[in-house]
């Protein structure tokens, strides 16, 4: 049965950000194992991009592959820096460096590791380099 308590503790999720639940006093769930093993990925605030997003480089979020270049590509380095602490240069160049980094990113935040920076990586960077508990793997 469908109640409005329920409806409460639905996931809510923002441009492919981790879900975070809503829940309210006596109707929230205690959290399972699996959350408890996410809660460091998933915090419970989210921090958008704006004035105070950690890496300024560009706005810009295309998608990036090995080969790609320019400021998207810095923006991305720096994020992965600050997300996973992987020590790349922030020079612009989307070499294997980057591509491996990106990888490792995505397996740690457990999404689709391709290697590529597209829709959910960017979202998942975003969200993880702006957190004050990063870097997290």
């Amino acid at each position: 049965m469908f109640t409005a308590a329920a409806a409460l503790a639905l996931p809510i999720a923002l441009a492919g950000a981790p879900s975070v639940a809503a829940s309210t006093g006596a109707s929230a769930h205690a959290a399972s194992g699996v959350q408890v093993v996410h809660q460091l990925k998933n915090p419970a605030h989210l921090v958008s991009q704006g004035p105070d997003d950690i890496c300024n480089f560009t706005k810009s979020r295309p998608i990036l592959h090995q080969g790609s270049s320019g400021r998207a590509v810095q923006q991305a380095q720096c994020y992965l820096n600050q997300a996973i602490g992987a020590g790349l240069d922030e020079d612009g160049d989307f070499g294997q460096l980057t591509r491996s980094a990106t990888m490792d990113f995505q397996q740690c935040a457990d999404i689709v590791v391709d290697g590529l920076i597209g829709a959910q990586t960017w979202s998942f960077l975003s969200f993880w380099a702006n957190n004050p508990d990063a870097p997290f793997c």
